[in-house]
Parts: structure tokens; C-alpha cells; sequence
């Protein structure tokens, strides 16, 4: 297949606001596409090729000046050959050698190609079609369940090559993908509720955690090898060699284990979360210390557990790893509930979980089974753009315009430039710098890569932002570099939180 066609379908994509489009345009390409060419595509399509990051950024870019062909014989599989030879370039002279190999690719493409390579390379066309809706349109041209496609490619990790499976072997090939010690799964995310009361009201009895400030780590042990993984399923390993050897400790031959490391301090309360992601990210051993707490278990010797009730799941991480697990109480008493939250905000820790007794272990799924509760209402938001400072924050990128997920990518819901620190600033600024896209006198629009957590006291209705909605007051509490765009809340998330009798009022942006 040649690549205008998925060119062409991706346009379709970005220029409708209906969902069912978007997926019938993606399902009727599906269906067209050859075996060997289904897995490219699709990560393509989704904006997030099967190479990953190859170094390839907007200055890279910028420099290549080529004229477009004027026809189009670029195939889906020479785009692939050609990323695999980008991100193959390493060493000295791969500079010049990736800048010549972007100019061949460039040159053998139209104009409408080129531009949507560069924009896939940029990391941009996760704006037109989302994984999700990506995900919906493969169970449409294969002709199965969605919820089939959702586990496989939840379990598997791997959206490209379940929609091969699904393509190929139907229904069938797709429920026999399970889970897999030493292959990570998408991490079962949370809701939020504005208290302990409104969490307990819908779900009954509950497992009532505390809500650790740290980093997301997913433990898995096969006889004497470990693994830690991180939400995004990167291999931590070497960086935790603490936390590896208490997994390697564990009564279990194979484990699956969800948890959460924090950095602590001498009287062991927890560092603040930026102290504990700068000791997580770093290479030189920082991390040795870092103590682990264990919240769930999703496999134990044989058994996968992530379809049984919490309740089951729970009993077996008392089993294998009691002294490491996250103090809890289940109940459906909302005053013993609001005591385990004063007691973990008196520890330290930033709030609960609340988790649903039955409820089983959905992989990559934000449901109404597991909420957390926050002193502080927050969201993750994804920084699209930044304004120039003046005064003494002149020279720095400052005031932030901020974006939820929605199906035609990241709206804008709001601005803030309260919360910074100097040092941040300064980080921000280099950061922001390195993702930029393109400048509009004062603004600099950057690629839709960070995420940052934001307090605010709510929100109201606005004509002003896409979303039909904007923050109030909002002010940066921290940036999550352990988080994705695709981890960020989304705009009806955003919208939960407009009061009732306001909905239909008009306000100022925040």
C-alpha cells in the first residue's frame, strides 16, 4: 500500500470531530492493508511508530531542504525500512548521517507525505488519532469484540501486533493473549472523587489505601530473574537494585506485583515527590535506596489473578509480600475510611485509594472501580504552548497553556504561570525550548510531551477554550515525567468537576 493512503485516511482523521468517522475512515484503511503492512500502519496511525524515539528532532528537521515529489510511491513498508535505518544511526558522524537520511526519505516523499512524516517524527499526530480510537477501528475492520481487542492490546503491551492478531486470527488469537511474567501490562489507573464519602457511596465495600507521592513500579520475578517496570512499561531494573533484591527475596517463584517506590527520610516519611522522581531517573545508583510499597498482585506461581476480585488479590500479596504492602483497611464505613485518610496525610502521604472489593485488575483502564481521594484537587495535564515572561521572569518561558485528552487530540482548558520556582522556570524553559514546533510572536507552541500536575480550585464554563471549560485559579504542583500524554486527564474528567448549577453559564478563561 502506498503511504498516501494512510496519508490521505489521517487527514480524515484530524478533520472531523465525529468519533464514529474518524473510526470507520482507520477500519476501512485496516481492512485493505496486506499482512506485513498491517503492524506499521497502525503504529503510525496511532502516531507512535514502532521504532519509538530515533533522535529526530525539530532543529534535525528544520535543517533538511528538499523539493517534495510530485507523485507519490512512497510504500507503508519503505516508510518502516526507513525509520528502522534512522533509528539504526549511532555513533560519530550519525548526526550528518541521520540529516542525509531524512533528506532521501523527504525526497522520495509528496508534499502532503512529507509533512506527515515530520509531524509522526515530531511526535504531533498523536493529535489526529489516538490509540484509543485506533484500538476501536481494528475490533471494526476484524469484526470482533471491542473488549477482546482492549485486553489483548492491554496485556500485550503491544497495539501493532494485536491488531495483526485480530486481522488475522480473529477472536480467537486475541483471547489467547494472557498475561506473561517479565512482560509488562498497562497499569489499571484511577478516577477521582472529591472525598471518601462520594468514592465508598457507588462501590460498597472497599479496600481503603494510602495513596503513596512516589513513582509507579510493576515487579515481576520468574525464578531467579527480575524485572521492574515503570507506568510506561520501561525496564528500571538496574536502576532499583534495592528494590530488585526484595523481589528476589519474595516466598514466590513467579510473581506479578503493582507498587509504588518513595524515597524516605530519617524519621521514614516520604521525600517530596520531585526528590524522589530526580533519585528514579537517575543512573549512577541514586535510586539504591528507594524504598518499595506493594498494593496489588496480578500473578503468584502459575495463577493470573487479574480477573479475580481484589478482595483474592489482595489475600495473595499479604501471602507473598505482607511486610512491603501498603497499609489498608477494607470497609464500607465512611468514617473508619476518613480515618485511614487522616491517618496517611498525618504519615506524609498525599491522600487514599479507594478500590472496589469485586473489582478486577483492568489493565490501562481509568474506570469507576479504583478512585483516589485528595486533599488537593489536581489534575495531569499536557503543556501545548508557553508565553515569553517579562519583568523578572524575562528570558524564560512562563505562563503554560495547558490541555486535556479528548478524541481530536489535547483542547486547551486553561493557562498558568503560578507555582513556578526559579529552578523551574529554568527547567522548563530549557525543556520547553527542546520540544519547541513553531513560535507566534511572544508564544511557542511545542510538541504535546509533558505533563503536569496542576491545583486548582475548579473550574467553570467558558466559550474561550475548546473544551467549553477553564480552570480556575490553577497553579503547577509539580511536573510528572513518569507519565505519558496519554496519562493525562481527560476534557470530560475536566468537565466533571464544573459545579451543577453552572453548567450552562458563560466564564473567563483561568
Amino acid at each position: 500500500m502506498l503511504l498516501a493512503e494512510v496519508v490521505a485516511t489521517s487527514e480524515r482523521v484530524a478533520t472531523t470531530r465525529s468519533r464514529s468517522v474518524k473510526i470507520a475512515a482507520i477500519a476501512d484503511l485496516l481492512a485493505r492493508l496486506a499482512p506485513g503492512e498491517v503492524e506499521p500502519a497502525v503504529a503510525v496511525l496511532a502516531g507512535e511508530p514502532r521504532q519509538g524515539k530515533i533522535g529526530v528532532g525539530w532543529a534535525t528537521l528544520a535543517a533538511v531542504e528538499v523539493a517534495p515529489s510530485g507523485a507519490p510511491s512512497l510504500t507503508v513498508l519503505g516508510l518502516d525500512a526507513a525509520l528502522d535505518h534512522l533509528a539504526d544511526l549511532d555513533g560519530p558522524g550519525s548526526a550528518a548521517a541521520r540529516q542525509a537520511a531524512l533528506g532521501g526519505l523527504l525526497a522520495r516523499s509528496t508534499a502532503a507525505e512529507g509533512e506527515f512524516i515530520r509531524r509522526l517524527l515530531l511526535g504531533e499526530l498523536r493529535q489526529g488519532a489516538l490509540a484509543g480510537i485506533v484500538t476501536d477501528a481494528v475490533a471494526r475492520a476484524a469484526g470482533v469484540p471491542l473488549d477482546a481487542v482492549r485486553r489483548a492490546a492491554m496485556l500485550a503491551g503491544d497495539l501493532p501486533h494485536v491488531a495483526l492478531l485480530a486481522l488475522e486470527g480473529g477472536e480467537q488469537a486475541l483471547r489467547a493473549v494472557g498475561l506473561e511474567v517479565l512482560r509488562p501490562v498497562l497499569p489499571m489507573l484511577a478516577s477521582t472523587a472529591p472525598d471518601v464519602g462520594a468514592a465508598l457511596g457507588p462501590l460498597g465495600r472497599c479496600s481503603v489505601e494510602y495513596k503513596l507521592d512516589g513513582a509507579r513500579i510493576q515487579a515481576h520475578r520468574l525464578d531467579g530473574t527480575v524485572r521492574l517496570y515503570t507506568r510506561n512499561l520501561n525496564d528500571v531494573t538496574g536502576r532499583l537494585p534495592g528494590v530488585a533484591g526484595i523481589v528476589a527475596g519474595l516466598p514466590a517463584d513467579r510473581v506479578v506485583l503493582d507498587g509504588e517506590v518513595v524515597g524516605l527520610d530519617e524519621e521514614e516519611r516520604p521525600d517530596r515527590f520531585q526528590d524522589t522522581m530526580s533519585r528514579f531517573g537517575r543512573q549512577d545508583g541514586a535510586g539504591a535506596g528507594l524504598a518499595v510499597m506493594f498494593f496489588d498482585c496480578l500473578h503468584l506461581d502459575g495463577v493470573d489473578l487479574i480477573d479475580r476480585p481484589l478482595t483474592e488479590r489482595l489475600d495473595a500479596l499479604g501471602r507473598v509480600a505482607g511486610p512491603w504492602r501498603v497499609p489498608g483497611v477494607l470497609t464500607d464505613d465512611v468514617a473508619e475510611a476518613a480515618a485511614l485518610l487522616d491517618a496517611s496525610l498525618a504519615a506524609g502521604h498525599e491522600g487514599v485509594m479507594v478500590k472496589a472489593a469485586s473489582s478486577r485488575y483492568e489493565a490501562g483502564r481509568r474506570g469507576q472501580a479504583w478512585r483516589k481521594v485528595k486533599p488537593v484537587r489536581t489534575l495531569d495535564l499536557v503543556v501545548l504552548a508557553a508565553e515569553w515572561g517579562h519583568g523578572r521572569r524575562r528570558g524564560w518561558l512562563s505562563n503554560l497553556h495547558l490541555g486535556a485528552r479528548s478524541d481530536e487530540g489535547f483542547v486547551m482548558v486553561g493557562k498558568t504561570f503560578k507555582g513556578l520556582t526559579d529552578e523551574l522556570l529554568s527547567w522548563q524553559t530549557e525543556r520547553l525550548s527542546r520540544l519547541a514546533v513553531r513560535s507566534r510572536g511572544h508564544v511557542v507552541e511545542v510538541r504535546p510531551e509533558l505533563v503536569v500536575e496542576v491545583g486548582l480550585d475548579g473550574v467553570q464554563a467558558s466559550t474561550r477554550y475548546r473544551g467549553g471549560v477553564a480552570l480556575r485559579f490553577a497553579r503547577v504542583r509539580r511536573y510528572r515525567p513518569d507519565k505519558d500524554p496519554g496519562d493525562a486527564d481527560t476534557v470530560e474528567a475536566v468537565r466533571a468537576l464544573l459545579p451543577p448549577s453552572r453548567t450552562g453559564s458563560r466564564g473567563g478563561g483561568g
